[in-house]
């Protein structure tokens, strides 16, 4: 208003309305921080968006014009454009219709009883690669869904994953014709029966060097020798077993190349698994060795209760006190001194095979998390937030154009567009996680107690 409180000030402001038309304004994500006052505006700035939606047949002409207008004309693209637009919409459907029947077979064949048996359920359960075939699978039948998108946010996540699987397969068959040109998978094939000799006679070396004095360590020689011969025993096994696949790696090879025309995240799902299978023997010595190191460290726990008069109650899951005779107490004490003596040969064995398991988990999560990545990054929106950053709005700025005195104040709206860290958040898509997230105080106790870390791939659980 004016210095006259009679008089009104008038305030033009200009905006371009095709822009506004096609943004969609985002509420802020911290809801718990912002004041109601925020609130107010966010829901003016929202309804002055949804009041120009609404003017959209004003702007739904077949005029074309290279004049100016193209740039505020709804079909800024031309005629021809929105025809061959149409045009591909009508060629979808039918594709879209036999898509979904396939879509439709395969997963009436995976919820099936036949893949609830025993062998299969358990390859289905703990391969990475039959994971992500059944996320990629549910991607497909919402892609392929003839329901039409409700919301923004329905046709954005729409939008991601046909982006997010597009480039996925594209770089599957990139790194597929890659892998096919100049007899790559032979090289590949010759070197991995070297390597996997090269890690045997490693593991070899270091429980030898086990079997004596590690470091200088006096160990119990007669447990000492019993360890070490049980897991050379095992390495020779493992090493026969690798020998007697070499003549059909290749061709394993060669056919598990073929499975990255599925999507770069098949392929490394599948070298996670490849890896898990070659190392499957460190997978049994860390079993082994953390389920010897358990008993021992629980028997012991135990034993130190009987001495000071307690015992563990397992129906009240608590320790009460307790009441033993003079023969109970004997047989304690040499358990427990036999236990406490062997106890340092048996957690170095176990310390040595955890370190190697701990490594292998590393590599397959870098795997995995590339994966994660991959299956989770909204790519659609980050290119429409590169490319028409109006279409995510977070709200709007002024500028002022004309000031004068006796004229209307002028103003140019223009468009805040969402911030890249904002579009990762809010279009983020869900995936599955390969291990349970533990938190460091709790991966340190598993690891004090010779509990089990990261077993085998397992059905996690959605993770938003």
């Amino acid at each position: 208003h004016s210095n006259n409180p009679k008089e009104e000030e008038i305030i033009l402001v200009y905006y371009d309305q095709r822009k506004v038309m096609l943004s969609h304004l985002h509420p802020p994500l911290d809801t718990a921080t912002s004041a109601d006052h925020e609130a107010d505006d966010a829901s003016k700035l929202s309804a002055i968006f949804d009041t120009v939606a609404k003017s959209k047949i004003l702007f739904m002409t077949d005029r074309y014009d290279d004049g100016p207008i193209k740039l505020t004309h709804w079909q800024s693209d031309g005629v021809e454009a929105s025809i061959i637009v149409e045009l591909m919409k009508q060629a979808s459907v039918p594709a879209c219709m036999l898509l979904t029947f396939l879509l439709s077979l395969i997963s009436g064949i995976c919820r099936s009883r036949v893949l609830k048996f025993w062998p299969l359920s358990f390859l289905w359960s703990k391969l990475s690669t039959c994971e992500q075939l059944g996320h990629r699978l549910q991607h497909l039948q919402v892609i392929s869904s003839n329901k039409k998108a409700q919301t923004q946010t329905q046709l954005m996540r729409k939008a991601n994953i046909f982006v997010s699987l597009l480039i996925d397969v594209a770089l599957g068959i990139l790194l597929m014709s890659w892998l096919y040109r100049k007899n790559r998978i032979g090289h590949l094939a010759d070197t991995l029966i070297p390597v996997a000799d090269h890690v045997a006679e490693e593991l070899q070396d270091l429980l030898q060097w086990l079997m004596g004095a590690p470091a200088g360590l006096k160990m119990n020689r007669a447990l000492d020798q019993v360890l070490g011969r049980f897991f050379l025993y095992h390495i020779h096994l493992w090493i026969s077993y690798i020998h007697l696949m070499s003549p059909f790696i290749e061709m394993i090879l060669w056919y598990v190349g073929l499975s990255a025309c599925l999507g770069l995240t098949v392929a490394l799902c599948i070298l996670s698994d490849i890896i898990a299978l070659l190392t499957f023997h460190i997978y049994c010595f860390y079993v082994y060795g953390a389920r010897l190191y358990c008993l021992k460290i629980y028997g012991l726990s135990s034993l130190w209760r009987l001495f000071r008069g307690k015992k563990w109650n397992v129906l009240r899951q608590r320790v009460d006190s307790c009441s033993y005779d003079l023969d109970q107490l004997f047989i304690g004490t040499l358990l427990f001194t036999i236990l406490l003596f062997l106890l340092p040969t048996t957690a170095l064995y176990y310390l040595v095979f955890t370190l190697l398991r701990l490594l292998v988990v590393i590599v397959q999560g870098l795997i995995h998390l590339l994966v994660d990545l991959i299956d989770s990054l909204p790519l659609y929106s980050i290119i429409l937030r590169l490319c028409r950053s109006y279409r995510l709005a977070a709200g709007v700025k002024f500028r002022v154009l004309e000031q004068q005195d006796g004229k209307p104040l002028r103003l140019l709206m223009q468009i805040n567009p969402l911030s890249y860290g904002s579009v990762v958040q809010t279009y983020r898509l869900p995936t599955y996680s390969c291990y349970p997230k533990d938190s460091w105080t709790s991966l340190c106790k598993k690891l004090f107690l010779g509990e089990l870390i990261y077993p085998w791939k397992h059905k996690g659980e959605k993770q938003d």
